[in-house]
């Protein structure tokens, strides 16, 4: 069924504000002042976004569908290492160039059975790392949601840094390089 045009506009305010406000004050911003700023009631803006995870979903489904593409396009490259760390180097410069991003990319239990954006970039990850463990490129055991987990905890930790991204990609790789690499002979 289509949206009556006040709603379909309703939806859009709201998203349009929330993809500011989260920018501006990250993912735990409240449904309430979003609603405020739309100009919406916080009942029209919880009918269209039922939880703070409907409405992060929303916000960065731009940014998860490109992560998704970028996965896709490195799929068949000839370097399968160069590849990964292509595709984990998108992903930071990403989750850390969007305020939020990387708490929208962390599972949610509540959520449990549903689709969630975590689930969509890890699958859209797994491919890539497979090849890598193919090659023998990843440590055996490494999952999709290990690097993940690895990346939003470090967007995480750099998010209040005067500069977030380039704080995520140093340690990024860092973490690829390994913090104690064998002495050169």
């Amino acid at each position: 069924m289509a949206q009556r045009s006040d709603a379909q506009r309703n939806h859009a305010r709201i998203l349009a504000v929330a993809e500011r406000e989260v920018a501006a004050h990250g993912a735990e911003v409240p449904l309430e002042q979003i609603a405020r700023i739309a100009g919406v009631g916080a009942a029209t803006a919880r009918r269209h976004f039922p939880t703070r995870r409907a409405l992060l979903d929303a916000v960065f489904e731009e940014r998860v569908e490109a992560l998704v593409a970028r996965a896709g396009e490195l799929a068949d490259a000839e370097d399968a290492r160069a590849a990964l760390l292509d595709w984990l180097t998108a992903l930071t410069e990403y989750a850390a160039g969007a305020r939020g991003m990387a708490v929208a990319l962390m599972r949610d239990e509540v959520g449990v059975g549903q689709e969630q954006p975590c689930d969509r970039v890890t699958d859209a990850g797994a491919p890539l790392l497979r090849r890598a463990d193919d090659v023998g490129a990843v440590p055996a055991g490494v999952s999709s949601a290990d690097l993940l987990t690895l990346v939003t905890g470090i967007v995480l930790a750099t998010e209040h840094h005067q500069d977030p991204a380039a704080s995520a990609e140093r340690l990024l790789a860092l973490a690829v390089r390994g913090i104690s690499p064998r002495p050169r002979p």
